[in-house]
């Protein structure tokens, strides 16, 4: 229940159920068309009734122009988002969506045919929750190095949800007022974990829905993951900057990184989702890189402080 001084969601489904509340469907996109072509068309496949959703798509400066994504995206609300990041983009697509429901997914991620039908039965339990994201590879019997370690360790939804309290924002579901009540995401910061909180500190419960499920593309090589840990580190720092703490726990995290190592080696040894021994091996092979990359760049954020204010 959330504090005296926050008004409870009015459709709460615990205390009112809503049989087939309208759904926004919400995505950022920026310089992807491929694979937002591939993430509508499964979205004309959901079993979840045409007629009570919507798709909302955030154009985020694509170097293709908003023209061309409104003629991949025939049907769909195509609104620009000329604020730079997810974060705005998805604050841009929500504020034009007419939902009961806002399902937040990412433009390179490809939905099951009863995502929404699954996702909106975990409100019925949740004020807000997230799903599962399947990595995949582009050829399963040769996976390069890169996706054979994100096929075992990439977005784990359910350790999000259950251990440490947020939901990507890739896979999400939230009740439109329960949003609006918590408020839009921040920029500059991990806008999934800053949003989460502050929903639960609010008093909102978070769940996880294991049949909700959608597919993820893995990065290929090490300049991709790098790029994508860069961001998530420097967000991450941003976001413990305000407390003093939680940088020194996070700093604390950040060197016991390779202490993790041997662990979560054995954890890709034993992964049933790897075809061979050479997939295990380079798996291990970016495990050590990644981790012993991600101790440098934490320790290296966190001494230089926050950007200077232009």
């Amino acid at each position: 229940m959330a504090p005296e001084s926050v008004p409870p969601p009015q459709n709460h489904t615990r205390s009112r159920p809503v049989a087939r509340p309208r759904v926004s469907v919400i995505i950022p996109h920026y310089n992807d068309l491929d694979h937002l072509r591939e993430c509508l068309g499964r979205l004309r496949l959901q079993t979840w009734p045409a007629d009570r959703m919507e798709i909302i798509i955030a154009d985020n400066n694509s170097r293709c122009g908003i023209a061309a994504v409104r003629e991949l995206a025939e049907g769909c609300t195509v609104i620009p988002a000329p604020i730079q990041g997810a974060g705005p983009a998805r604050n841009a697509a929500i504020a034009a969506a007419g939902g009961d429901v806002l399902a937040l997914l990412d433009s390179d991620c490809m939905a099951a045919p009863d995502w929404l039908e699954k996702g909106v039965a975990g409100l019925e339990l949740h004020d807000f929750a997230g799903g599962t994201v399947v990595t995949t590879c582009a050829d399963p019997a040769r996976p390069t190095a890169v996706e054979a370690f994100e096929m075992v360790f990439n977005f784990n939804f359910k350790r999000y949800i259950t251990k440490v309290g947020f939901t990507g924002t890739g896979n999400m579901f939230v009740w439109r007022n329960v949003f609006d009540l918590v408020g839009g995401f921040r920029a500059g910061v991990s806008e999934d974990i800053d949003w989460s909180y502050r929903a639960r500190a609010m008093g909102f419960t978070l769940g996880h829905i294991e049949g909700a499920v959608v597919s993820h593309p893995a990065r290929r090589d090490w300049d991709e993951l790098e790029r994508r840990w860069r961001r998530l580190v420097s967000e991450h720092v941003a976001f413990c900057r305000s407390d003093r703490w939680r940088t020194a726990l996070h700093v604390l995290r950040g060197l016991a990184m390779p202490l993790s190592i041997p662990a979560h080696a054995w954890k890709v040894i034993r992964s049933d989702r790897l075809p061979h021994w050479p997939a295990r091996w380079g798996a291990i092979g970016v495990l050590f890189r990644l981790r012993l990359w991600r101790m440098r760049e934490i320790l290296v954020l966190t001494a230089r402080g926050p950007p200077a204010q232009p």
